[in-house]
């Protein structure tokens, strides 16, 4: 694993979306087709506006998998991963084969059904953030870093929860749904290539506690420093509290 720290979210934001095109570019030339995981959330948004503005990019051959999504919302709701992604992504370039995680239907289910079509062949690139509490998808600390399960069902803990309040996606606590479908560890750290977008000084704990301390099932996000081939973009705000030796051991500066 590598981190890439930029000025601002402007700046992280393009060079992250430059690496995921150029990402989807080489798998489209090599295979003829690039199979994605998409992530969502605030911190994605301005990453995913520069991607999908990105020349070159054949997204009708791109096949897209859903990173996670709360249990029991539907789809109409602001806050549903579902409706960001169609929004953010999907239509806007017209990918044609995705697979979105409805968790208003049997949820183990639901897991189990994406869960094959998503093992049934390597993934290109990962898209991924860091929660506040550096959750990796929606598996909060501690983290099942054991399951092969493609997809599980996992409850969410307060601190997720508060997250989703801050960002404005519910008005309050109660309104935060309990429980999720993720994308468990093991199967986000099969994809070939990884690309996590964390910029905000809300991150700063997380980023700190994720990747100065252990790697264990309390600071989830610490796993992807086992990862070959992640690269981890940071804003000056998001990377304040790392110590300078931790910066010169993992960063690239942009």
């Amino acid at each position: 694993m590598i981190v890439r720290v930029f000025d601002d979210k402007k700046s992280l934001s393009a060079a992250a979306a430059e690496q995921a095109a150029q990402a989807i570019r080489r798998a489209v030339k090599d295979r003829g087709a690039a199979r994605i995981i998409a992530a969502t959330g605030n911190a994605q948004l301005e990453f995913l506006d520069v991607l999908t503005r990105a020349e070159g990019i054949e997204w009708k051959k791109v096949e897209m998998f859903h990173l996670d999504e709360y249990v029991g919302l539907p789809i109409t709701h602001p806050a549903s991963f579902q409706k960001y992604l169609l929004e953010q992504l999907i239509n806007k370039v017209g990918i044609t084969r995705y697979h979105l995680l409805d968790g208003t239907i049997d949820a183990n289910e639901t897991a189990r059904r994406v869960g094959e079509a998503l093992r049934s062949a390597p993934i290109d690139v990962a898209f991924v953030g860091i929660g506040e509490n550096g959750h990796l998808a929606f598996n909060d600390p501690p983290a099942d870093f054991e399951t092969e399960e493609p997809y599980i069902v996992v409850e969410l803990d307060e601190a997720c929860r508060r997250q989703q309040v801050g960002e404005g996606w519910f008005a309050n606590l109660s309104e935060v749904p309990q429980r999720a479908i993720s994308m468990s560890v093991k199967q986000v750290l099969k994809a070939k290539e990884i690309i996590g977008v964390v910029p905000d000084t809300r991150k700063a704990p997380a980023i700190k506690l994720c990747f100065e301390g252990e790697i264990r099932p309390l600071a989830p996000a610490s796993i992807l420093r086992t990862h070959r081939a992640a690269t981890i973009y940071l804003d000056r705000e998001s990377a304040s509290l790392l110590s300078p030796r931790t910066i010169s051991a993992l960063t690239a500066t942009a």
